[in-house]
């Protein structure tokens, strides 16, 4: 009989809201808080360190000469991939404990609001 090993998802606060470009920026912030990470395996580490390095390497699965468009998306997977994995074999206490202080100072079910009052002028342009 297999013993079947569930895997919490971790998703980062407030990921369906805001935009893809902030959901990216905090997963470089996390994956960097990671590597200098001691608690994290230096073998683990290899991952994001080997997509990076594909990223740069002459040597390509799909070349961006023949299929241009193609030979773009194969090296975004790959570093995309690549970091995913990381993240997701990463300890989930500890990846938990550098996201919470990557998102402590979003408040984002804050119910104040800081309301700047002014006024608006209609100049005529001609």
């Amino acid at each position: 009989m297999s013993e079947k090993r569930s895997r919490e998802i971790i998703a980062y606060p407030g990921s369906t809201q805001g935009s893809v470009l902030r959901n990216l920026v905090m997963r470089i912030k996390l994956v960097l808080r990671l590597m200098a990470d001691r608690r994290v395996s230096f073998v683990l580490k290899l991952l994001p360190i080997a997509s990076l390095i594909y990223l740069f390497s002459p040597i390509d699965l799909a070349p961006g000469i023949t299929l241009p468009i193609i030979g773009a998306l194969d090296d975004a997977a790959i570093v995309g991939l690549g970091t995913y994995l990381f993240v997701e074999l990463c300890p989930p206490e500890v990846v938990r404990e550098h996201l919470k202080e990557l998102t402590s100072n979003l408040d984002l079910n804050s119910s104040e609001t800081e309301i700047v009052e002014g006024e608006t002028i209609d100049r005529d342009h001609s």
